[in-house]
């Protein structure tokens, strides 16, 4: 049995709990444990998975998954996917990250890169963004099947990427699909899933602060989206969920507001579920809102109707 040993002895300088607490001799105490599992671990017969090295300096890694395939050149759409974790918690070596990352592969029948990064503070932002940016143009190397990754080369269907993530990591997807028009024109997206996204409201989060000590304050338009900068989403469609109960929901629906009339040119869904708490679909993944979200993303994907058993807020 693993015993996890807490260092928490002084006094605390920081509490942002439910995140982390930094004590004033310097030791940082993540209210979550760091928990890694590997590839094989609780994953459906039907998929394959396994961990690839994306750069050595810094080290960032992604796990990939896949459908196992029947068809030898068959072509699947390629998600990647952000983990959230307030810049500072999980990985996608998390048991949750594992399964849910793996039912939205059995469910959509994609590829799935689950990208990591690293975590703050110890790594204050903007080192997420740019390890996240790392990865994306390490998946976008195999668009012409000369990457170093067979299954991306072989079974990557890069006219249908999308980009996706919950909390922290859609904050972070928004942001590098911003940044791809002007600097990766050749990586087109299809499109952008934001769950919960992790954004600013009318108040600087304080530990936006801290993470961040170099940061523009209110106008900080990676925390806070400013116009010009959505006018620049580099996707077709892109679709954002929100939960009643969770205290981000006003500023993602500012965000979908906001995109609907900035001059983008895309397409834009939002689709809000009462009753239920941020990230709810990771706590509990067999809940009816949670299969109801599901079915939407699929649907997302693959551009299928989708036969709706929730009643959202659309």
């Amino acid at each position: 049995m693993m015993e996890i040993v807490k260092f928490n002895d002084g006094e605390i300088a920081y509490d942002f709990s439910p995140f982390f607490k930094v004590y004033k001799h310097g030791y940082i105490e993540r209210c979550v444990p760091i928990i890694k599992v590997p590839p094989s671990h609780e994953l459906p017969t039907s998929l394959q998975s396994k961990d690839v090295l994306i750069a050595t300096e810094p080290p960032i890694s992604a796990r990939i998954f896949m459908p196992q395939m029947t068809k030898l050149n068959s072509k699947l759409p390629v998600l990647i996917y952000i983990h959230g974790g307030g810049f500072a918690l999980r990985s996608p070596f998390d048991p949750i990250y594992q399964k849910y990352v793996a039912s939205i592969v059995t469910e959509a029948n994609v590829i799935a890169v689950s990208i990591e990064y690293r975590l703050a503070p110890e790594h204050p932002i903007p080192t997420g963004y740019e390890d996240s940016w790392t990865s994306l143009r390490w998946v976008a190397s195999h668009a012409n099947g000369h990457g170093p990754e067979p299954w991306l080369n072989i079974h990557g269907d890069f006219s249908r990427v999308f980009l996706a993530g919950d909390s922290a990591g859609a904050n972070i997807a928004y942001n590098l699909a911003v940044r791809i028009r002007s600097v990766l024109p050749e990586m087109k997206l299809a499109g952008m899933i934001l769950m919960h996204p992790f954004f600013m409201g009318s108040k600087l989060d304080k530990m936006w602060f801290y993470l961040c000590p170099r940061n523009g304050g209110l106008k900080d338009s990676r925390f806070k989206p400013a116009a010009e900068d959505m006018a620049t989403t580099g996707c077709e469609r892109v679709l954002v969920f929100l939960a009643g109960r969770d205290k981000l929901k006003n500023a993602g629906r500012s965000y979908y507001e906001e995109l609907k009339k900035c001059g983008w040119e895309g397409n834009v869904e939002m689709v809000e579920h009462d009753g239920v708490g941020h990230v709810f679909h990771l706590l509990k993944p067999r809940c009816e809102q949670a299969l109801d979200m599901m079915k939407r993303l699929v649907s997302f994907i693959n551009q299928e109707p989708v036969i709706i058993s929730w009643t959202s807020k659309i």
